[in-house]
């Protein structure tokens, strides 16, 4: 085996060339890790604890059980009652239920702020009463994507992006550091229990990063399409629906003006599209003309066009706002993405001004609605289980780091014994294409590796104390 001063060794049997290349990879891949484990670690708690809150046990009272009735209220006696429970408010949506034993949810507005009630959609019984804003999920999913710092470009979402960007070069790094060289490939996959001290840790931290790194992968891009800069200025941009083709008068809002919360419920394909405008002539009727557009009548345009089950129907806001009928899974609508769909009524005529749904949407749109479920298990129980797994192997991939970094740093000196730089590192045209392409199709990443760069050459080079510190 190939050694340095500091008794990082290279695989055995492995060429010059090879061991250059590994303490290359290995050196990113340190570097890397220094900033995306605390990251990882967060990200997998509050992932587990918004799961929790969301596909378990949603505070709004979404999945409380109740007795089957025999008649439902009408959309506007059930209204009437959550507006009853606040004197003086106004309700601006209807989520019916999940089926015919979970109850309905009431958006209303109030002088205090908007709360969302669970109803008994058989009697108007109140089962649950609370305020919109300021739940765990909204708190959690703020900390999981802003660090609670400012999102849109703040400076948490750009430390989340950072992160998350360097955590693909942390997987195409780790996979090569671990990928077996003269042994079977289930190295790769199963840890040797038999061995004891560091090779024991270092065998468990490559056999978890060879179960987890393409669902990292995965979850890694779908949150970076949440993203300010790769997701909403490049990819979500280009995925748009374009709106033009709906025929109908434009407004200057977008569809992210629907969201309530700090918390994402529009689909990421419309977020970024206009919305239309009520008062034209425009759209085809749906509601017959001879008949009010109310809750009731909208309700049941809302069946007839095949929305079944659980469907959220929004009030139009401001006079030339329309109605909205919308059923998503990142609303937790439904466990299905390939059945989102949202249409537009006009809030005068009962005209449908837009229907778009799964199919309509470019290829990116399809992409990240079956993405986002996935990412956000809401596609029933085996998703669950699935992403708790995986949490749980997050935390397990990066302690086991920590603790192979603990076993080979010096003993009491203050250092953080960052792999040796390799001199002359040789011209790796592998290496060199891989790393352009992740560089290229993430600019954060681009940005990082060649501040990293700068740093260690430019910077820490020709610092000898500084130097020591990090090597």
């Amino acid at each position: 085996m190939t050694a340095t001063p500091n008794g990082a060794r290279a695989p055995a049997a492995a060429s010059p060339v090879v061991s250059k290349l590994y303490f290359a990879a290995w050196r990113w891949h340190f570097y890397a890790g220094l900033y995306v484990i605390p990251f990882l670690l967060m990200l997998s708690a509050t992932g587990t604890l918004i799961l929790w809150f969301t596909a378990i046990a949603p505070e709004y009272g979404d999945r409380i059980a109740i007795a089957r009735g025999e008649r439902a209220l009408e959309a506007h006696q059930l209204l009437a009652e959550a507006e009853a429970a606040h004197p003086g408010s106004q309700a601006t949506r209807l989520t019916t239920p999940i089926d015919a034993e979970k109850p309905a949810l009431v958006r209303i507005a109030t002088p205090a702020g908007a709360r969302v009630l669970a109803l008994n959609p058989y009697d108007g019984t109140v089962l649950a009463d609370r305020p919109e804003a300021g739940t765990w999920n909204e708190w959690l999913t703020d900390l999981h994507g802003t660090l609670l710092l400012g999102g849109d470009g703040g400076l948490g979402d750009v430390m989340i992006e950072i992160a998350a960007s360097l955590g693909l070069l942390l997987v195409a790094t780790g996979l090569y550091l671990a990928w077996p060289r003269g042994t079977r490939l289930s190295a790769l996959f199963v840890p040797n229990l038999a061995a004891r001290g560091r090779a024991f840790w270092k065998s468990l931290h490559a056999a978890l990063g060879g179960w987890v790194a393409l669902v990292l992968v995965f979850f890694l891009i779908s949150g970076l399409a949440w993203a300010s800069i790769w997701g909403t200025r490049i990819v979500q941009a280009w995925s748009a629906f374009p709106a033009e083709k709906w025929g109908a008068p434009l407004s200057d809002k977008t569809h992210a003006s629907l969201n309530d919360t700090a918390l994402k419920e529009v689909p990421w394909a419309l977020e970024l599209t206009p919305l239309p405008e009520s008062g034209s002539q425009a759209g085809l009727q749906l509601i017959p003309a001879d008949l009010p557009v109310t809750w009731d009548t909208v309700l049941a345009g809302a069946r007839a066009l095949g929305f079944d089950a659980r469907v959220q129907i929004t009030a139009p806001a401001g006079e030339t706002g329309v109605w909205t009928l919308s059923r998503d899974s990142m609303s937790y609508d439904s466990p299905d993405p390939t059945s989102d769909r949202t249409v537009h009524l006009d809030r005068y005529t009962g005209k449908i001004l837009a229907d778009v749904g799964f199919a309509e949407y470019g290829l990116g749109g399809k992409a990240m609605a079956v993405g986002i479920a996935l990412h956000e298990g809401q596609l029933g129980l085996a998703n669950i289980v699935l992403n708790l797994g995986f949490c749980a192997a997050i935390w397990g991939l990066c302690l086991s780091g920590l603790v192979l970094w603990w076993k080979r740093r010096p003993a009491g000196a203050l250092r953080l014994a960052a792999p040796p730089r390799p001199e002359e590192l040789p011209y790796a045209r592998g290496a060199i294409l891989i790393t352009l392409a992740l560089a290229l199709t993430f600019p954060v990443l681009g940005l990082v590796i060649l501040a990293v760069l700068l740093l260690d050459l430019a910077i820490l080079s020709p610092l000898p104390a500084l130097k020591r510190l990090v090597s």
